[in-house]
Formats: structure tokens, C-alpha cells, sequence
């Protein structure tokens, strides 16, 4: 039995570190073209070399995401591009468009390319097509059932990977290729550029009565199909092991660290539990609590189970119970004392809890709050400020503060 690959997102550089401090296999991310993440941070072609030296360093790959579906415009520059990505040795290029895949095997012949979701690949005469073209590994279409990706699985050859998201949030249109936040704002979803349109509150207004909204409500003859339950596959890690997926994908490139990190290391540890003892493997409800803590919407199971209650109808906001408030940069054994970089306003006394990449969180109290001048302060307002606490439990750089609002 083949140990998946647990794949996290990566909007930048302190992410991608994140996401392989807490336990990531591997990790994907956008560079500065022709990814369908145009408003994340993403990295430069700088930043994008440091990445893949810290993850190679530790034994970690990095694929680049090339996933537009580009106009002719998008591929001035592919080739030099392609080059770039080969010459600072990325893993993996994650691809959709037939004319980029022709260009990468012509010009970067050895890179590995991945078949992106958005090709909406569906069964296994399809994905050994694509894999007939050089590709490696089929990102499967997140429409699928867990019987449909076993089928595809028995039928495809040892040598064709495949990968699915198994949680995050999900696209509401076919693969996630949408035309309505262009045709709604001029924002190209399929060119990275997505307004998300389906997370808008709709009413519904009659033409001889402008200025009367009537808000649009659910009953027994009509459905409102817009906004999307988050996808959450934590408590079938077996059934997911069992089905054959080469490689666990997680959604969030536009999420936080603490996103990253709370997620990451959820599947590691059920990952890993799995593989430790199959017989007498026990689900922990501490796995999912840690996901629940994230910001995130309802969790569902997506259409590996065919749940047909896949809608939140009242709200598009997401559950943030919990925020993140610091990240530990230092700590000094003899004085006992924490060095921290804000992330959200916190105050002395608080209790918060410390998320770190391996072990159980644990709470700690706030005592003795002091700026970088050694000034006693009552608060950590300032974004990004550095801060010291005094604690007698030895933090590690890199902890995670969290607090419940």
C-alpha cells in the first residue's frame, strides 16, 4: 500500500515554509505568469528559487502552477518562462492548455508536468489520452465519486499518477471553469482573476417595481445552487488510501498560514496514524477540531459520497472562530522569555494556544508583555509588531499563536 502525498497550498513564501514545517510532502504555488491565482501574493522569480532550495533542502517538491486558459497575449514569453522554471529545478509544472503542454515538451522536454483540475477529466480513457501527451499525473475533476476515481484507477497505467482535492473550498461551475464573474464584472476566472460571483447575496427585483428586492428563499420546489460548502475528507482518510489517489490536494492559496498550518497538519497526523497501525486505526476528533477552528465554511464531503446537501443558503461568510495573533520567533532558555511577531491585536493576560507541527496545541497565558524597546505594554496592537512574553514552557520559532474570539 502506496503512503499518498500530502500536497498543501502555497500564496508565498512564508507559507510554502509553513506548509512544510507542518508536514507537507510537497507543495504548489504561482509564479509570476499564467496562474489562476492572479490576487495572491504568489512569487516572485526570486522568492520562487528560495522556495524550491528550502523545500528540496528537506526533502520536499514544489510544482508551479501554469493553469490559465491563456489568449494570445498570456503566451508572450512562455518559452523564456518554461526555461526559467526548469533551470531553478521546480518538480513539477501544473498545466490545462494543450498549446502550453505542447510548448513545455518542446522547449523543457524533462519537466514533469501535471494535468491541472481544470481540464475536467472525468474517466480513464481520457486521463491515459493526456498521459499519451507527457503528462504524469492527472489532477482529477473534484466531480467525481470515490467509485468513479477507483474505476479510473484499475483502468489507468502504473506509471499515471492521479491527485484530488480532498478539501477546501469548491468551485461551483464544471471543473472550475466559470464565465460569470466576466460576464459580471470583467474579471476573467479562467485567467486568474475570479470576483467569486457565487458567493454574492442575490435578490430578486420585478422591472416595473425597481428599488423592491425581494430576497430569494428555499422551499420544496426550488434550490439556490450558488454557494458551496467547504470540502472536508478528513474522517475517510482509509477510504481515501484504499481508493488509490497518488496525492492528497489541499484548496487554499489565498488562505492564511495559520489556514495552512491547522490543515496540514490535521492529514499528516491521520496520514500518518493510518499507516502506522491500518487494523487498528481510530479517527481522532482532535483532527477535526483543529479544522474547525480555521477559517472555513460548512464542511461536506463534496461528491465523493454523492451528498445531494452541498449549499449554505444562508450566508457566504466563513466560520473564524479563531484568529491568529503571533508567530514565535525566538526563545531564550535562560531568561525564559518569547519573542513574537504580531499578527492580530492580543492583550497581556490572554490565554491563547500554541499550534505547532508536531504534538497536541496547548494553552499559555500572555504574562509580561513587552515591545521591543523592553517597554512594559498593555497590548499588541500594531501589525507585525515584535513583542516579548515571559513563559516558563519552552516555545520553538515558528509556533503558532491562536486565540478564540
Amino acid at each position: 500500500m502506496k503512503k499518498p502525498e500530502l500536497l498543501a497550498p502555497a500564496g508565498n513564501l512564508e507559507k510554502l515554509k509553513t506548509a512544510i514545517n507542518f508536514g507537507a510532502d510537497a507543495v504548489y504555488l504561482g509564479g509570476s505568469k499564467l496562474n489562476l491565482r492572479a490576487f495572491a501574493d504568489n512569487f516572485t522569480d526570486e522568492e520562487l528559487k528560495e522556495g524550491v532550495e528550502y523545500a528540496h533542502a528537506r526533502g520536499k517538491k514544489v510544482f508551479v502552477t501554469l493553469n490559465v486558459f491563456p489568449h494570445n497575449d498570456d503566451i508572450i514569453g512562455l518559452e523564456e518562462y518554461l526555461k526559467h522554471l526548469y533551470n531553478i529545478n521546480v518538480d513539477a509544472i501544473i498545466v490545462s492548455d494543450p498549446g502550453i503542454i505542447m510548448t513545455a515538451r518542446e522547449v523543457v522536454p524533462k519537466l514533469e508536468l501535471h494535468l491541472s483540475t481544470q481540464a475536467n477529466n472525468v474517466n480513464w480513457r481520457s486521463a491515459i489520452f493526456w498521459h499519451k501527451q507527457g503528462i504524469k499525473r492527472v489532477v482529477l475533476a473534484r466531480e467525481l465519486s470515490l467509485e468513479e476515481i477507483k474505476e479510473i484507477k484499475r483502468n489507468i497505467p502504473d506509471s499515471c499518477e492521479i491527485e484530488a482535492f480532498v478539501h477546501g473550498s469548491m468551485c461551483m461551475s464544471y471543473s472550475g471553469r466559470c464565465v460569470i464573474s466576466n460576464y459580471m464584472t470583467g474579471r476573467d476566472a479562467n485567467r486568474g482573476q475570479c470576483a467569486q460571483p457565487c458567493r454574492y447575496k442575490y435578490h430578486l427585483v420585478e422591472e416595473k417595481r425597481p428599488g423592491e428586492y425581494f430576497p430569494i428563499m428555499e422551499d420544496e420546489r426550488g434550490t439556490y445552487i450558488l454557494n458551496s460548502k467547504d470540502l472536508c475528507m478528513i474522517e475517510y482518510i482509509p477510504e481515501l488510501v484504499q481508493s488509490g489517489i497518488d496525492s492528497f490536494k489541499i484548496e487554499g492559496r489565498m488562505k492564511s498560514s495559520y489556514y495552512v498550518a491547522s490543515i496540514v497538519k490535521s492529514y499528516r497526523q491521520a496520514i500518518d496514524a493510518y499507516f502506522e497501525n491500518p487494523e487498528g486505526y481510530v479517527f481522532k476528533k482532535e483532527w477535526l477540531e483543529n479544522l474547525e477552528k480555521a477559517s472555513h465554511r460548512v464542511y461536506f464531503t463534496g461528491f465523493y459520497f454523492g451528498d445531494t446537501n452541498k449549499q449554505i443558503y444562508e450566508t457566504s461568510s466563513y466560520i473564524r472562530d479563531y484568529d491568529i495573533i503571533g508567530i514565535v520567533k525566538d526563545y531564550n532558555k535562560d531568561t525564559k522569555t518569547a519573542v513574537i511577531e504580531q499578527r492580530n491585536k492580543v492583550l497581556e493576560g490572554d490565554v491563547v494556544e500554541i499550534l505547532r507541527p508536531v504534538g497536541d496545541n496547548f494553552k499559555i497565558t500572555l504574562d509580561d508583555m513587552r515591545n521591543s524597546e523592553g517597554e512594559k505594554i498593555p497590548s499588541a496592537p500594531s501589525a507585525q509588531m515584535i513583542f516579548t512574553i515571559k513563559i516558563d514552557t519552552e516555545l520553538e520559532k515558528d509556533d503558532i499563536l491562536i486565540k478564540q474570539k
